[in-house]
């Protein structure tokens, strides 16, 4: 961060491929051609534009059982996973990359203190990432007002981290942050957050909202292609925060500080609806 001092929450230490399969050709029975050169040519692979090929796995079993000699149908449900949001944000301690040093974050260390803003981006070097990384350092200070903090999370280790930070801006470099970006080269944290794409081994455009007791209350995940939103995240954010301060408030879509909130009630919530 660009402070005089880091924070007490940072503490310091020292510090695709690609498979080609082969397949028989019907070609080959046929006598042999004179050589050719052949030159090969790097492209952007197509989950760069939002393309991937990817199974989706199962994520609930659902069983129905008819009774023979009742009417009434019996019906289970078998989630294989909790759903993240309002449930603990998983925990983790990892390197990271902060004022051009390596430091250490562990997420549980904001329990309590602040809000925090995590978000995974693919990979160091690309396209999309920077403009995101720097929209979020730009705004830093708006976050901090807020009590909250940003980290960010890609496959990349804290070397290739430090080299991007090296980079000027103008040079698709991201400049000095104002943030952690941390190293997930176990890809733990973006599986334990199910962002993580199997087959390419990075992680989706994850964002996640969660506050100071530690539990998710917002999360929205972006295929790769597609860069997200600062003023939505601080949104959203505010609304969280003033739910949170006013329980027997919620706020309808759009909602931004100094509109008018709504009561969850049948009754109470007309006042709001008779207003817009």
């Amino acid at each position: 961060m660009a402070f005089s001092s880091p924070s007490p929450l940072l503490s310091s230490t020292t510090p695709n491929p690609f498979s080609c399969k082969s397949t028989t050709s019907p070609m080959a029975s046929l006598p042999p051609s004179p050589l050719k050169t052949f030159t090969k040519t790097l492209t952007i692979p197509k989950s760069f534009i939002g393309l991937r090929n990817y199974s989706f796995p199962t994520r609930a079993s659902r069983t129905i059982s008819a009774r023979t000699r009742s009417s009434k149908t019996s019906l289970s449900v078998n989630a294989s996973q909790l759903p993240l949001v309002g449930n603990p944000a998983p925990d983790f301690e990892a390197e990271a990359v902060f004022d051009q040093e390596f430091i250490k974050v562990k997420l549980s260390d904001y329990i309590g203190k602040k809000y925090v803003i995590l978000f995974f981006y693919p990979l160091d070097f690309t396209f999309v990432c920077p403009t995101e990384i720097t929209a979020f350092s730009d705004r830093y200070e708006e976050f901090q007002k807020l009590n909250t903090e940003i980290l960010g999370v890609s496959i990349d280790s804290v070397f290739s981290h430090l080299a991007w930070v090296q980079t000027d801006r103008k040079s698709g470099g991201l400049g000095d942050l104002k943030y952690p970006l941390i190293s997930d080269v176990t890809k733990s944290i973006s599986k334990s957050y199910d962002v993580l794409i199997p087959q390419q081994g990075i992680a989706l455009r994850g964002l996640f909202i969660i506050d100071k007791e530690g539990v998710i209350q917002h999360s929205t995940i972006n295929n790769l292609a597609i860069g997200r939103s600062v003023d939505e995240t601080m949104r959203t954010l505010q609304a969280l925060q003033y739910v949170q301060e006013n329980p027997d408030e919620v706020c309808p879509a759009g909602w931004k500080p100094g509109e008018k909130s709504m009561k969850p009630d049948p009754k109470k919530s007309k006042e709001y609806f008779a207003a817009i």
